[in-house]
């Protein structure tokens, strides 16, 4: 259903009434066939699921005021059907809501009651078969990393796929957009030890950096091995390598103003970012005790300064989030609310922990699905 809202203006002149429009005649928000009724205030709590299991899903959470509150699984709700197996990314592009997932191998373009608008499956192409991971958009274009090397330039109107770049990587994660250059995060390659036929896997050093302009590899980085999740803050790129080498993950800066120079910042296993700022947690496991013990360090760093402040950004967060298994963070842009969200794997739902912009605890909330993996907000 559509919410339109007008503003009328009556002149009356010589007899006559004139009725004038104002600029709010536009809808919002996106929201036509809408089976349910939204607040104006919305996030969107993308939900992994489980391999295998089906059972990825789209949670509904009202920040603001006004009901609903929540809706568990407001993708199904909406559409009748199943997001699918494993959701790997969401991201919020104009009026619009776009989710790759991994396992099934699609995208899905929704709109902003989260009403699928577009699908496109990449399975049938040979080349888009290793499965999508992230998703970036730019100028009516979504960019999305593939398993296999590949990283495919796709209309946001119509999900049309209509270009594809072959980097000389493997298997793609994380991407990113800073003016008109992607990022992609070139992680690792899978072979096969031909005397045991187990599985080896070599953990690979790139970011490559593509023109969007000539959709072409202009340049190739050199970074911390097995580089995973990638965002923009400030003009920045921020940069997680799962390094199992290391003590813990290792949190890098590549600086396109500097010549894309590559700054290691320290230790991270998660982040976000909001006004200028990049929040961070380590997320360290022993694994030599029964049960495993997880500890989790929460710190910040400031983009404009350039300084990281290693007391933890959080005043009065619950006991139990020092030990939880974070599994993602979100920043609204609209309020600068910090969101982490936490997984208890296959057991049970996730579980979300929100706080004010000055690190205030307000509530926590079932995240409705299994493994929170990522959030979009609407205001």
């Amino acid at each position: 259903m559509r919410k339109l809202y007008f503003a009328m203006a009556a002149l009356v002149a010589f007899g006559s009434v004139f009725t004038s429009c104002s600029d709010d005649d536009e809808p919002k928000w996106n929201d036509d066939d809408s089976k349910v009724q939204l607040s104006e205030s919305r996030m969107y709590i993308l939900n992994e699921g489980t391999m295998n299991q089906n059972n990825a899903s789209i949670s509904f959470y009202n920040p603001g005021e006004g009901q609903p509150t929540f809706i568990t699984d407001v993708f199904f709700d909406q559409n009748g059907g199943r997001l699918g197996d494993v959701a790997q990314c969401m991201i919020k592009y104009g009026k619009n809501i776009y989710v790759a997932v991994y396992g099934s191998n699609y995208m899905v373009k929704l709109n902003t009651a989260c009403v699928e608008e577009e699908r496109t499956l990449f399975s049938s192409d040979p080349e888009l078969q290793g499965g999508v991971r992230y998703i970036a958009a730019k100028d009516n274009y979504i960019y999305a990393s593939f398993y296999g090397g590949i990283v495919a330039k796709i209309n946001a109107s119509t999900l049309k796929v209509e270009s594809k770049l072959k980097t000389a990587g493997a298997n793609l994660e994380g991407v990113a957009i800073e003016g008109n250059s992607l990022y992609v995060a070139n992680s690792y390659e899978r072979t096969t030890n031909p005397e045991t036929g187990s599985n080896v896997y070599n953990y690979l050093t790139d970011v490559f950096v593509i023109d969007l302009n000539t959709f072409s590899v202009k340049e190739t980085l050199v970074v911390e091995q097995n580089p995973n999740k990638l965002i923009e803050e400030d003009d920045k790129l921020f940069l997680i390598s799962n390094n199992y080498g290391r003590e813990s993950y290792v949190l890098q800066m590549i600086d396109p103003a500097a010549g894309n120079k590559v700054s290691e910042l320290g230790y991270a296993t998660n982040m976000a970012a909001g006004d200028d700022m990049l929040y961070l947690v380590d997320s360290r496991t022993d694994y030599s005790v029964r049960p495993f013990v997880t500890t989790n360090t929460f710190s910040s760093y400031d983009i404009k300064s350039g300084r990281l402040n290693s007391a933890s950004f959080l005043k009065d967060a619950p006991s139990e989030l020092a030990t939880a298994s974070v599994y993602m963070m979100a920043v609204s842009e609209y309020t600068g609310d910090i969101y982490i969200g936490v997984t208890n794997y296959s057991s049970s739902n996730g579980t979300m922990y929100r706080f004010k912009q000055d690190g205030s605890f307000v509530s926590k909330f079932d995240c409705g699905g299994q493994n929170p993996r990522d959030a979009v907000f609407f205001n």
